[in-house]
């Protein structure tokens, strides 16, 4: 009867389309405002218009489709006045989170979220960006939970899609790796001393950068 047991790790296809058409559209596949024809996407992922449907529907709610009337699915606009309050809300979590973190830091949270920064500077030099991005959200997880900051997380998360197509902006511009893994190292050093203070600042500091080099990209 083992035979007939339900592996719970194994994605659903509805599961595997949402995260292939997600990473489409957070990496620049599928441009914003473009149209996102049913037909067309059942051929492209080879799955059925019901698969589709649902996956759009999902989308929406993370604010990567938007459907117009007479139109139907786009690619949602990245709008600077929403991106501007996105990085307004993540500077104001994320600075809490780095202070907490900090004050609770322990060595084996340091290790766990070196490791994670050892995977993000490897996929920067090797241009692997949805590994940076994959990795980036992991060290962010870490720190949050780190800081017990778990309601916290969970706002994050809400925000995670429109924060990844963001943050593949970003990490594209030329030089940024290096800056980035200096700002980053910078908020882990400071963990690591458990110096509240420094974290919090150097959690600013990055956002403000890369609010910075999102808007001028939209720009």
């Amino acid at each position: 009867m083992s035979d007939l047991r339900i592996d719970r790790n194994a994605k659903t296809l509805r599961e595997l389309t949402l995260d292939k058409l997600r990473g489409a559209i957070v990496q620049g596949y599928f441009r914003p405002g473009a149209r996102l024809v049913e037909r067309t996407l059942c051929d492209e992922l080879g799955v059925s218009r019901t698969v589709v449907r649902e996956v759009l529907r999902h989308l929406e709610t993370e604010g990567l489709v938007e459907i117009l009337a007479r139109q139907g699915p786009i690619v949602a606009r990245l709008d600077p006045e929403q991106v501007g309050e996105i990085y307004e809300l993540r500077g104001l979590l994320e600075a809490n989170a780095a202070r907490a973190c900090a004050e609770q830091s322990t060595p084996e949270l340091v290790r766990q979220l070196r490791e994670i920064r050892a995977v993000i500077e490897d996929a920067f030099e090797k241009q692997d960006l949805p590994r940076v991005l994959e990795y980036t959200e992991r060290f962010y997880e870490a720190m949050f939970e780190g800081a017990q900051k778990r309601v916290s997380l969970a706002v994050v998360k809400t925000l995670n899609a429109r924060i990844n197509r963001l943050r593949a902006l970003t990490i594209a511009t030329p030089g940024r790796g290096g800056e980035s893994n200096r700002e980053m190292n910078t908020l882990l050093d400071a963990i690591e001393r458990r110096d509240g203070d420094a974290a919090s600042a150097a959690s600013a500091a990055h956002i403000k950068r890369t609010a910075e080099l999102a808007l001028s990209a939209l720009a």
